[in-house]
């Protein structure tokens, strides 16, 4: 089997999918393995590396290609990113289909283990089958305070894209740009494993 080298990289397996024929991709066969940050280990390695330090723009997904690329050719596999240029790849579906992650009461997806704050950073392909073993949904047994946590209602209907950004540009946005939106933070899955910092670097690209 094709283990993915990690040791080192700030990066963790965050589940794995079969392909299948609706993803589009060149193989007819083979797993995804989908990779997210280690937390809460990753960001202060991150904001060593030289993508962060260059004043280049998009550090993280330069970082993320030149780290999962090398990844992929250690296994023999290929690479594949969650942004770039259109068309963009079904990530979210992907992430649904490891069993790992679920469509949250928000609409987000929640992670077994990164909550709400879910982030996939890339994928790989490897050409062996892995099995699937899907975990159970941690929102089944929560209050779902994500729901509610919102200063402005933004997800009372799906997700009003314009009311969170307008209240990022007000003062009361304040304390959402600086630890994360107030939502993601109400999940208690991964709680012990964010950092402000982190989450305000995500804001500020958002914003």
């Amino acid at each position: 089997m094709s283990d993915l080298i990690l040791a080192g990289t700030g990066l963790i397996e965050m589940g794995h999918c079969t392909i299948m024929p609706s993803d589009g991709l060149t193989h007819a066969h083979g797993t995804l393995v989908l990779l997210g940050p280690d937390e809460p280990a990753f960001w202060p390695m991150f904001i060593q590396t030289l993508e962060y330090n260059d004043g280049a723009p998009d550090p993280m997904d330069r970082w993320s290609r030149r780290t999962i690329d090398v990844v992929a050719d250690q296994a023999k596999g290929v690479a594949y990113y969650p942004f770039g240029d259109a068309p963009f790849l079904p990530f979210y579906t992907w992430a649904l289909r490891t069993g790992r992650a679920w469509a949250s009461p928000i609409g987000f997806l929640v992670h077994e283990r990164s909550g709400l704050f879910a982030s996939y950073r890339g994928a790989v392909w490897i050409p062996e089958n892995r099995q699937t073993a899907p975990a159970i949904l941690p929102c089944m047994s929560c209050d779902a305070p994500c729901k509610t946590a919102c200063p402005v209602g933004a997800f009372t209907q799906g997700y009003d894209v314009a009311a969170c950004k307008s209240h990022l540009n007000a003062p009361q946005g304040a304390s959402c740009l600086s630890d994360g939106c107030k939502a993601r933070r109400a999940c208690p899955v991964g709680a012990d494993l964010r950092l402000s910092a982190q989450a305000a670097f995500h804001m500020e690209a958002f914003h």
